[in-house]
């Protein structure tokens, strides 16, 4: 039997009832990568050997009796987490000698559970872009058309799932680089609530690895089913010992319903500052048909929605002057004061004084109330994660300059972000999940928005979702339609 692309739920079953070993395993996908990662080039610092030995490991402990969440279950980790031994780069060349001595706590969670590593995936320079290349190891390809974006920051880890290398992924979340990809290459994943999991070790070369609380980016699951998800955050999941682990204890609520009948959605596929194109509006009416078929209360306007432009505003303004606090940019010209496009909003941001950050934060925090009202009437927001589907490979040197094709009309190229940054700007959770193909052929997904802290609420509803409109397809050429479920 092949087992690459499996559920890490059904390979657990497997390695439990005896049918399969976890060195069986781990020498299958380090074969399908060796076979098939020279065209997609996912897999940017493999570390076959250790995994190798750790699948050994792993075997000796089950005959041992353990059984942990994770025990022999193969893995990737995005570049940008420390692994020690191997290169953390974020894709810069000049830090390709940079080697950390420590794993990032989320390494650790990972090896603590069982998890067999077999190497790192790759990202964008910085990890500042919706698509992975860089050019220290190149440019990462989706698997369903070669001549389109993985997309980006995690971009390696979806191609990586999308392929068969691993079951599961550790990827990262600011401006979409978890949803994002998931959409472009048609698999799961899940931005936790800000601050749910511990982000330590995940942090740019040169640079110590502190237990530093991020401002809207987060650390989180990718993988190829909902349920999937769910296993690998709970792995996840919980404080830094170093410092709230101290005191305190995660113990996540459960989802607010089990049916989907019991669900109430809030369906949005129209935002005022860019259009949806024809692909993923398709995706979004298949959702919210399915919803309405599995008998759930579904809404189209809420008057409890936050003001999308304002959001937008917000999340930019919050987004920018933070990247370029830590990634300082040459003086620029400021625009027009009249001018109030996004662009504009980025130009400005990066030059917000502390006072700036501060006014833009106490607005972030009525917005945070706003939310808080509207998931007192409903239970998640759907909604598209992205305009289109992945996009050609656009390696402009200025990404200012590049631009978005929305059914023939281009727009500016960051302007796509503003559908990610409606769950990042008040630090929502939100689960991406794969809804069919568009008419190219290409993966379509959406983004199930849910209240704070309640993070098993979209993950309980991808999955019930996954029943009605099915979920992960094998792109080729690994594989031909839908992947049978055992």
């Amino acid at each position: 039997m092949e087992w690459s692309f499996r559920t890490a739920e059904e390979q657990m079953a497997a390695l439990r009832a005896g049918a399969v070993t976890s060195v069986e395993l781990t020498d299958e996908a380090i074969a399908r990568i060796e076979r098939d990662d020279k065209v997609i080039n996912a897999i940017c610092v493999p570390d076959f050997d250790r995994a190798r030995a750790a699948a050994h490991r792993a075997d000796r402990a089950r005959a041992r009796g353990e059984d942990r969440p994770l025990l022999g279950i193969p893995v990737t980790v995005k570049e940008s987490y420390d692994i020690a031994g191997l290169p953390t780069t974020w894709g810069m060349p000049s830090h390709r000698n940079h080697v950390p001595a420590e794993d990032a706590v989320q390494v650790s969670r990972l090896k603590a559970a069982g998890a067999v590593v077999l190497g790192k995936t790759n990202v964008p320079l910085g990890l500042q872009d919706i698509q992975s290349f860089n050019a220290l190891y190149g440019t990462t390809s989706n698997p369903w058309d070669h001549g389109r974006t993985s997309g980006g920051s995690s971009g390696g880890s979806a191609a990586a799932l999308a392929s068969g290398f691993g079951a599961l992924s550790l990827g990262t979340d600011l401006a979409g680089s978890l949803r994002t990809p998931a959409h472009f290459c048609g698999v799961y994943a899940h931005k936790p609530t800000l601050g749910l999991a511990a982000s330590r070790g995940m942090v740019p070369p040169g640079e110590p690895a502190l237990p530093v609380d991020l401002d809207l980016a987060v650390v989180g699951p990718m993988a190829r089913t909902a349920r999937d998800l769910a296993l690998l955050l709970d792995v996840m999941a919980g404080p830094d010992p170093l410092t709230h682990g101290v005191a305190h204890r995660l113990a996540l609520p459960p989802a607010r319903h089990e049916r989907l009948a019991d669900f109430r959605v809030l369906v949005l596929d129209e935002h005022p500052l860019i259009p949806t194109g024809t692909a993923v509006r398709a995706a979004v009416t298949r959702v919210a048909d399915a919803l309405v078929d599995g008998g759930a209360r579904v809404e189209r306007h809420s008057p409890l929605l936050p003001d999308l432009t304002e959001t937008a505003t917000l999340y930019m303004q919050l987004l920018i002057s933070g990247t370029v606090a830590r990634f300082p940019i040459d003086s620029l010209e400021q625009p027009d004061p009249a001018d109030e496009s996004l662009n504009a909003v980025r130009l400005r941001a990066m030059s917000f004084s502390h006072r700036d950050w501060l006014e833009a934060n106490n607005r972030r925090e009525l917005h945070r109330q706003a939310w808080r009202q509207l998931f007192a009437e409903f239970d998640a927001v759907v909604c598209p994660i992205t305009p289109t589907p992945a996009f050609p490979h656009d390696h402009h040197p200025n990404p200012m300059e590049r631009h978005i094709d929305i059914d023939g009309a281009g727009y500016p190229y960051f302007d796509q972000l503003v559908w990610a940054g409606l769950a990042t700007m008040p630090g929502l959770p939100s689960t991406a999940i794969p809804t069919g193909r568009s008419a190219e052929g290409l993966p379509a997904g959406v983004q199930l928005i849910g209240p704070m802290s309640e993070d098993r609420t979209p993950l309980r509803l991808a999955e019930l979702l996954e029943h009605r409109i099915g979920g992960f397809e094998v792109p080729e050429p690994a594989g031909r339609g839908r992947f049978p479920r055992s």
